[in-house]
């Protein structure tokens, strides 16, 4: 095993492994971590032994939270902004990678799975998700916006289903997030050890190894379910998109509405551009827009406001440089 940093990096049997080790922090990830995941890709890629590469978390509460907004906060304060935007672009770098990546991709979801934890897995082949993984994109709620290839794999999800995600930072799991197309395939989590063992050492195929293992978890809701809420962010505008979740009185919408009002009205309105763009887009073209969004919410005040009051104070009380609506 080759560790550096919080990545553990292996060849086990015909697999390259890759994992997370960060559990003080639920995986998020940093420069050094990304350098270190590239890295490894790339020993991956050459090695002919290797036959797919797989991704996962040493912890089971977190697959990957996210990017280390911590630190973006305080190279920001310390005025290090092209230190912050450093991270950034090569964490950009990686997900273009990671979708590129020559061999089958896999990704081993078991707790949550958030932000940059969604660029880790949503753009490889596979994406095998546990009862306990839930799955969010919640940056509008910190001043931020849904980056990591986020503006091209939100539009495309099915019922409006992305942008309700992207804009509220809702969370999903079990068969909403399956329905939805986030998670490949849906697996118990005592089951993990047994599917990585014949992931590694099977002689047969990947698709045949996931048929035999993965399997419905139980009856959860619908994503029809969720279709009330959902469908009112086809509304082109966020006024109208607000107009209509405050016309149901019903707790899925009015949820929605509530998030949207705590959110920052400066993301939502980026947000918004970025992911009615994105859907007609590419993966780089999208990763390129991001890249400029990026640049101009790390010189906007709310992101700094943002992370303190749900990361850092966590008094969950932002006093967003643009009124709320």
């Amino acid at each position: 095993m080759q560790s550096e940093g919080h990545i553990f990096a292996e060849r086990r049997g015909r697999a390259g492994i890759i994992s997370l080790n960060r559990p003080q922090a639920m995986n998020a990830i940093d420069l050094t971590m990304t350098r270190a995941i590239d890295r490894a890709l790339d020993q991956f890629q050459a090695d002919p032994a290797v036959e797919f590469v797989l991704m996962q978390s040493a912890t089971d509460r977190a697959f990957c939270a996210g990017c280390d907004m911590r630190r973006t906060r305080h190279l920001l304060l310390a005025g290090q902004i092209d230190e912050a935007e450093q991270f950034f672009q090569e964490e950009y770098a990686l997900i273009d990678k990671i979708a590129r990546f020559p061999k089958p991709y896999i990704s081993l979801i078991d707790g949550l799975c958030m932000g940059g934890g969604m660029g880790l897995s949503m753009h490889g082949k596979y994406r095998i998700a546990t009862e306990r993984a839930v799955f969010a994109m919640p940056e509008t709620s910190i001043g931020f916006i849904p980056d990591v290839g986020g503006s091209y794999f939100l539009p495309r999800m099915p019922h409006s289903s992305g942008m309700w995600l992207g804009l509220t930072g809702a969370s999903v799991r079990g068969f909403d997030a399956h329905g939805l197309r986030i998670s490949t395939h849906m697996m118990a989590a005592e089951m993990a050890p047994q599917l990585l063992d014949e992931l590694c050492f099977a002689t047969q195929s990947i698709e045949q190894v996931l048929s035999a293992l993965c399997a419905s978890l139980g009856y959860q809701a619908s994503i029809l379910a969720l279709a009330d809420t959902t469908l009112c962010f086809e509304q082109p505008t966020l006024d109208s998109i607000v107009d209509c979740l405050g016309r149901s009185r019903v707790k899925p919408p009015q949820d929605a509405l509530a998030a949207l009002r705590k959110a920052s009205p400066r993301s939502l309105k980026e947000t918004l551009t970025l992911l009615r763009e994105g859907r007609f887009l590419t993966l780089a073209e999208c990763l390129q827009q991001e890249f400029d969004a990026m640049r101009r919410a790390l010189r906007h005040p709310d992101l700094v406001e943002g992370v303190r009051a749900l990361l850092v104070d966590k008094d969950h009380k932002p006093k967003w440089a643009a009124p709320v609506g």
